[in-house]
């Protein structure tokens, strides 16, 4: 069985967010400055986001059962893209990553409260695509730690660009606040965005 669902180029896309107005039903979401489908289940395939100005947006046909059975979203997943979205770097332990690594030099970071991967189902291949991840528990571990580890990086590297995602929980501030005390003592402003993922896996900014 098929049924109708949003794909989004997002190599067209330019962020403008009309198709995630014309969205009445929140499955799509200007996420890092690009539009994407957070929810294949809400998509009605109707295709009122096709106002995109770039023609970002197309609507194709996917299998939604196989054998009786409803495929899940990995299966939906591997229809629409078959790019394999894999890490950029190893270590990702954010107290293991030597501040003069190669993969820092010119890298996009993407640092990570670590229970956003389990929390966020499509982690993988919203996020990851073309960043070095560093990931870490701002509540658990050091905080002074890692307002060190980001300097020395920052101090040692020429960074792009900063995400960090956490989770919505309070204690999780304490990534972006790390991040942006790192900033002000290296003296060096980079182009930053923050994602907070819901404890019901969802994006919520």
């Amino acid at each position: 069985m098929k049924r109708k669902i949003v794909r989004i180029n997002e190599e067209k896309c330019n962020g403008c967010g009309l198709c995630e107005k014309a969205c009445h039903e929140g499955a799509i979401k200007v996420i890092d400055g690009k539009a994407r489908l957070v929810s294949r289940d809400l998509c009605d395939g109707m295709g009122s986001c096709l106002i995109c100005p770039e023609n970002a947006i197309e609507i194709i046909e996917v299998e939604t059962e196989a054998q009786g059975k409803s495929l899940d979203n990995e299966s939906i997943n591997n229809e629409i893209s078959n790019d394999k979205i894999s890490l950029n770097s190893w270590p990702v332990q954010i107290h293991l990553i030597h501040p003069k690594a190669k993969f820092l030099s010119n890298a996009d970071l993407l640092i990570a409260s670590d229970c956003t991967a389990f929390a966020y189902s499509n982690f993988h291949k919203d996020f990851l695509k073309n960043r070095v991840v560093l990931i870490g528990c701002p509540k658990l571990d050091d905080l002074e730690s890692y307002i060190e580890k980001f300097k020395d990086i920052l101090l040692n590297n020429d960074i792009k660009s900063i995400t960090v995602i956490k989770m919505e929980v309070p204690c999780c501030n304490g990534m972006s606040y790390a991040v942006r005390k790192a900033m002000a003592l290296s003296d060096k402003i980079i182009p930053y965005s923050e994602v907070t993922v819901s404890i019901d896996g969802e994006i919520i900014n």
